[in-house]
């Protein structure tokens, strides 16, 4: 009975994974409680060719710089994060998109087997632009503010197509902590994140760790 349980939930993470190669996720869980809390919420989803280019490497390079090589867990970061004592920076973006797709925030161990459970079927299945794609569409950039349309609009007034590379760094600058920080009047932090930011991104450019998301 408990294998067959077992069996029928795995299929169904498996389908839930099919399906979102081609479905948009409308909404997710911590999205639906913010818009209960705050009446509503800023989003709306725009496809990766509507994107400015600069936007995806930005994000890449504040979260996640060797994306393109790893297979959902960078061993090389949760090495460096053990030794330093901290989960920082151990995190990849496609373990956070399997968490704000599929499951909900918070640190429980609950959460985190059961990331750790989907994150490979999501990219065995999913192309990393894809990947890339949605984790761009469903991240919080301040509250309220969901997907990097309406954090364009909401920052800068412009679409997300027209961002500039410094506006670009500016909101993957801002991801890790968005309601603590602001990408339209950055502190001092934010700036000097802001250039290392940029200068990643054009990294990983040159060094073709940005060929896999990149049309």
């Amino acid at each position: 009975m408990m294998l067959r349980l077992t069996s029928a939930a795995f299929l169904l993470v498996v389908l839930f994974v099919v399906l979102g190669t081609v479905i948009n996720p409308p909404t997710n869980v911590y999205m639906f409680s913010e818009a209960q809390r705050l009446g509503g919420v800023k989003h709306q989803w725009v496809a990766m060719e509507n994107v400015a280019p600069v936007m995806a490497r930005a994000a890449v390079a504040a979260e996640d710089a060797n994306f393109c090589e790893h297979w959902g867990f960078d061993m090389a970061a949760i090495r460096l994060a053990i030794a330093q004592g901290s989960a920082r920076g151990a995190s990849t973006i496609s373990q956070q998109t399997v968490k704000n797709v599929y499951l909900w925030q918070g640190r429980s161990w609950v959460r985190k087997a059961m990331e750790a459970l989907i994150t490979p079927i999501l990219e065995a299945i999913w192309t990393k632009r894809r990947i890339l794609e949605v984790y761009l569409n469903v991240a919080e950039f301040d509250e309220g503010v969901f997907g990097i349309d309406a954090a364009s609009r909401h920052y800068f007034g412009v679409a997300p197509d027209g961002l500039s590379d410094t506006q670009a760094a500016r909101l993957a600058a801002i991801l890790p902590a968005p309601k603590d920080r602001s990408a339209s009047d950055p502190s001092g932090f934010v700036r000097k994140r802001t250039s290392q930011i940029l200068s990643g991104a054009a990294t990983i450019r040159a060094d073709g760790r940005s060929a896999c998301f990149e049309s």
